[in-house]
């Protein structure tokens, strides 16, 4: 009987995994505690590191400026262009 868990879940249980480990709890007893084996935890340290995913947000982040400010300076260039095909022609 398998439980599927949400990613905001895992992360939550990492966390209190982690604050049960601080306490003195082997990872064994903390699997234990939260129903998990170790080889799941081990699994979902290794996917949901909050290094990892807090690099992972800043870099789509980072994709997403980069892609405005491409549109930004796109059509900068084409309002320069106009106003240079403007100041060309004779009144």
């Amino acid at each position: 009987m398998s439980k599927r868990r949400t990613a905001e879940q895992i992360q939550r249980l990492l966390r209190d995994v982690e604050r049960d480990r601080a306490k003195g709890l082997t990872i064994g007893d903390c699997c234990r505690k939260h129903g998990i084996s170790q080889t799941t935890y081990h699994r979902w340290c290794e996917r949901f590191d909050p290094a990892q995913v807090d690099e992972a947000r800043r870099l789509r982040e980072l994709e997403t400026e980069n892609e405005r400010l491409k549109h930004l300076c796109a059509e900068l260039m084409l309002d320069k262009k106009m106003l240079q095909d403007v100041a060309k022609k004779k009144w």
